[in-house]
């Protein structure tokens, strides 16, 4: 586990009960090592003299190939530990010394920076020069603040640079065998001439046994062409070593793939297989009700149990003879395979698959309840292991949009399923918005708000997904003048909203993935082409290995495999907390904000949750915290309401009956250190309702959700008791206090209005750190709901449970909030023990 990969906090006993009735973050300055003038620049002196003995060695080599573009060397300068490098003084464009890249290594109190520059031959005596001129008094020149001092101070080391040097993309995709072809991203210089660059690259890539892609893009100041070779291959040749500037992984798409012959697929599937960690029996599982899955495909095989293959009708059998089922599940086991199928690494699963089939290619559900069939889809699953942890993922939808958020009776069976009314056993479900209709992608993005989200994903406690897009590259030589129709980070075409709900119902989708996007080919128009979608499993490998998915099905299959993850990691955590996560780690894109961007007819952020959700979930965030991002979880319950009796002992009224105070256990000492820095701090409250469906206008009398839950967050300059007594007019009372008003609590970007709709709610607060040091007490409380109102059903002393999440985040480095909260977390629990 990295440094930066440590585990949530979840915590007990910083919590009390009440009774309840209603009522900048600036740049630091840059930091100088201290040094002893002389001593130091001898050292670099000596580094330099080392660097120009090897150069003329490469240098040499470089003249039996081409003059057109300068020969030179890459050198790295590396930073003393936790100092920055001055890197806008190592380009020296004049001079033909270009700055490369700038990378940071080590853990963050250690962090160590990195440059890679180009010196071409004969101008490794201007870094001498600055050297000596450091060494060197200048007349009037303050001996302690020597010429240069900025820049040189801080370097502690200046070598010859590797091709690792180059890489600048994930450092765990970098190859790990020297000898193996992989699809790089060679990232060019263009110089004076970028056409040189670009065919003298070719060629010599050619001869050295490189496979050289044809096409490449091109930007101001790079070319990026896509070359397949190994380490040893690269670094062979110093020649093409001068033309790089960076090297990445490649990012294949899905067009790539499955325009292979069916052998050469085979041969990318066969590698995957090779470096494939497969889960074990009791992992936890994405359960898809779906058109089944075809376990012999050799990437499902080991995750797909055959005692896991189920089906609502024997006669249909269990295996997939449709392609969505099969295509679904190799997305929520492994993801969108372009992103593994170019690496070298060990991939390791730990989550399996199960499969109930709902649904058959020539129908055979005419005239059923869907909610009754999908009870019996889950029970299947949970029959045949129920210790298993597991979710549930359904891309299965209505057409049509009549109910916009209204309850049906199949959206209310997914609320009870998920709630466990019925057998007092939770369930996580994830659900697909739906689709919208192809005849309005023209209108596309106003046909996501127009096609409202399909039954059954207005459910109040599925997690309902929608569908964003990064997908933007397309194979101009096969579809000549074509073009994305969604830009990057935005909605994706396919993508249904609450756009069009009435107020009141819970705003949907909750969160985004990735579900591909079309793209304008004239003269055909939309066109939904391979480069555009996800790669995934073929319902007959025998055939080809590889398929194509997008839409909101790829989408919740995306959403379903990071809660497995999610559950995984945490196997102990409540369905609440792990839908809760997974809301709680997303964020709105760039394009997301410019496209909803408030105007004159609405506000940002209402429209913003009504077509995006929350954003798009951040696996990293939802797995770990960090030293300056930690996570704290409580997973607890509250007892809504109770009847009030008269001295006969006949009930006379139902009331609102507890409040539970958390008491966190904040790092105030080391936020206040932080100041005015600006901090982030998110809060979210996940829970499910107990459905009440039925069409009596949902009044207050008839209203769908059980009870609902709030949260409140206490304010700088308020006293415990103050904060108390705003949010609680029973502990006011008590108190003989009057109500009084704080004024408005800013910084949060929903607000209280916004964030109280359905039964998940999260909100970010932006502001000083000195302010969030006096904000660690949050208040969770009741509000009106069937249960309360509903006396025959006798459900006003039920109990309600909760997840509370709640992050605090810092670009701070040299506080450790982490350690700070843990030691409190873990003190309190001795304590407890003891």
């Amino acid at each position: 586990m990295a440094k930066d990969e440590l585990p949530h906090l979840k915590i007990e006993g910083f919590s009390t009960t009440h009774a309840f009735a209603t009522p900048q973050s600036g740049r630091g300055s840059f930091r100088i090592a201290e040094r002893a003038r002389r001593t130091h620049g001898r050292h670099l002196l000596r580094q330099l003299s080392a660097l120009t003995v090897a150069a003329e060695r490469r240098i040499e080599e470089q003249h039996q190939f081409s003059a057109e573009i300068p020969n030179g060397i890459y050198i790295q300068f590396e930073s003393e530990p936790g100092f920055e490098l001055a890197t806008e003084s190592l380009g020296r464009e004049a001079s033909g010394i270009e700055l490369l890249s700038v990378i940071q290594l080590g853990p963050k109190h250690q962090r160590r920076c990195v440059a890679t520059v180009f010196v071409p031959e004969g101008k490794l005596e201007i870094f001498e020069r600055l050297v000596r001129d450091y060494l060197t008094s200048a007349p009037g020149e303050d001996p302690q603040k020597p010429r240069h001092r900025k820049l040189l101070n801080n370097i502690a080391r200046i070598r010859l640079a590797t091709l690792r040097a180059l890489w600048t993309d994930d450092p765990a995709l970098y190859p790990r065998d020297r000898g193996s072809p992989v699809w790089w991203e060679a990232w060019l210089r263009v110089g004076d001439d970028r056409e040189a660059y670009l065919k003298l690259f070719r060629e010599h890539g050619a001869a050295m046994g490189l496979t050289v892609s044809p096409r490449s893009l091109r930007f101001l100041e790079r070319t990026v062409v896509a070359v397949k070779a190994s380490v040893e291959q690269i670094t062979r040749s110093v020649f093409l070593l001068n033309c790089i500037a960076e090297l990445r992984r490649l990012k294949a798409t899905a067009d790539f793939f499955v325009d292979l012959k069916p052998s050469d697929q085979q041969a990318w599937t066969n590698d995957l297989l090779i470096r494939m960690r497969w889960p074990e029996a009791d992992a936890p599982a994405v359960c898809l009700l779906d058109t089944g899955v075809v376990r012999a495909h050799p990437l499902l095989s080991q995750a797909f149990a055959v005692g896991d293959l189920h089906t609502i009708k024997p006669a249909w059998g269990t295996a997939d003879v449709h392609g969505h089922g099969t295509a679904m599940a190799g997305l929520a086991l492994h993801g969108d395979l372009t992103e593994i199928l170019p690496g070298t690494g060990p991939v390791e699963l730990i989550h399996r698959g199960e499969s109930v089939k709902l649904l058959n290619r020539d129908g055979g559900n005419e005239g059923e309840l869907y909610g009754d069939l999908t009870r019996e889809a889950i029970a299947r699953a949970e029959s045949a292991a129920p210790q298993r942890i597991r979710t549930v993922c359904m891309a299965v939808t209505a057409t049509g949009d009549r109910d916009r958020g209204k309850p049906s009776s199949w959206s209310a069976t997914i609320d009870a399923l998920a709630c466990g009314v019925e057998d007092g056993r939770p369930r996580l479900i994830v659900l697909s918005a739906g689709n919208t209709d192809p005849e309005n992608h023209e209108d596309y993005p106003d046909s996501n708000a127009t096609d409202s989200i399909h039954d059954p994903a207005q459910a109040w406690n599925a997690l309902t997904v929608g569908a964003y897009t990064e997908k933007q590259e397309i194979d101009l030589k096969k579809w000549p003048g074509a073009s994305a129709l969604a830009p990057r980070g935005d909605l994706s075409p396919f993508s249904c909203t609450s756009g069009t709900w009435e107020r009141g119902w819970p705003l949907k989708p909750d969160v985004v993935m990735e579900g591909g996007n079309l793209a304008r080919t004239p003269p055909y128009g939309l066109s939904d082409i391979a480069d555009l979608q996800l790669l995934t499993t073929h319902y007959r490998p025998n055939i080809a290995p590889f398929d194509l998915i997008s839409e909101t099905s790829a989408a919740a299959a995306l959403a379903a495999r990071l809660c497995a993850r999610i559950q995984a990691r945490y196997p102990g955590l409540w369905p609440e907390t792990v839908r809760g996560l997974i809301v709680h780690s997303a964020k709105w894109t760039p394009a997301m904000i410019e496209r909803y961007r408030p105007t004159a007819a609405r506000s940002n952020a209402t429209t913003l949750l009504r077509h995006c959700g929350h954003g798009v979930p951040s696996e990293s965030v939802a797995l770990w915290s960090a030293s300056n991002a930690l996570t704290l979880i409580i997973e607890t319950d509250i007892t809504p309401f109770e009847d009030v009796k008269d001295a006969a002992g006949n009930i006379v009224h139902f009331r609102a009956r507890e409040m539970n105070l958390h008491a966190l256990p904040w790092p105030i000492e080391e936020l206040n250190e932080l100041g005015a820095m600006q901090v982030e701090m998110r809060v979210t409250l996940s829970y499910f309702i107990e459905p009440n469906p039925s069409a009596r206008g949902w009044t207050r009398r008839y209203l769908y959700e059980s009870h609902g839950l709030r949260f409140d967050v206490k304010r700088p300059l308020e006293t415990d008791a103050d904060f108390l007594e705003r949010i609680n007019r029973r502990a006011r009372d008590e108190a003989g206090q009057h109500h009084y008003s704080p004024g408005p609590d800013d910084g949060w970007a929903l607000g209280p209005q916004l964030r109280r709709i359905g039964s998940i709610h999260s909100d970010r607060w932006l502001g000083s750190a000195s302010d969030l040091a006096a904000r660690g007490q949050i208040g969770v409380y009741p509000t009106i709901g069937w249960w309360r109102e509903r006396r025959k059903h006798e459900r006003w002393n039920s109990k309600a449970r909760y997840a509370l999440i709640v992050s605090i985040t810092t670009a701070a480095t040299e506080v450790d909030l982490y350690s700070a909260v843990a030691a409190k977390v873990a003190a309190a629990t001795a304590v407890e023990v003891g």
